[in-house]
Parts: structure tokens; C-alpha cells; sequence
């Protein structure tokens, strides 16, 4: 039931890995560097990042 949110929230899977991987960073960098400087991108990517960081929390609390 707690896994359906993420299904909706991922519209088009895959789509920051490969922002990151075309500036060379990884996501978890990537993220980093979007959420302290929104202004200097796209809505679309601002949401992504903020996601991707959200996903890491959990997949660090499930890990645990």
C-alpha cells in the first residue's frame, strides 16, 4: 500500500539518473547541487531532485 505513492510519484523513470549521469555526477550529488540552487533549473527537475532525495531517506530507513 505504501509503495503505491512512489509508482504515482515516478512519471518517467530513469529520466534524473540520466541528467546526472550527462554532467557526470551521480543522483545523490546531482540532487544536492539542484536543491541548493532551484533557480538555476527547470520546475520539472526541481520536483525530480526533490523526489530522488525523498526515495534515498526511505530506502536508508528500510535498510535499517
Amino acid at each position: 500500500m505504501a509503495d503505491k505513492w512512489i509508482k504515482d510519484a515516478i512519471e518517467r523513470p530513469g529520466a534524473f539518473t540520466k541528467k546526472a549521469e550527462k554532467r557526470g555526477m551521480d543522483v545523490k550529488e546531482f540532487a544536492s547541487k539542484v536543491t541548493s540552487n532551484p533557480d538555476e533549473y527547470d520546475t520539472r527537475t526541481v520536483r525530480q531532485a526533490n523526489l530522488a532525495k525523498t526515495l534515498s531517506k526511505l530506502r536508508k530507513r528500510k535498510k535499517k
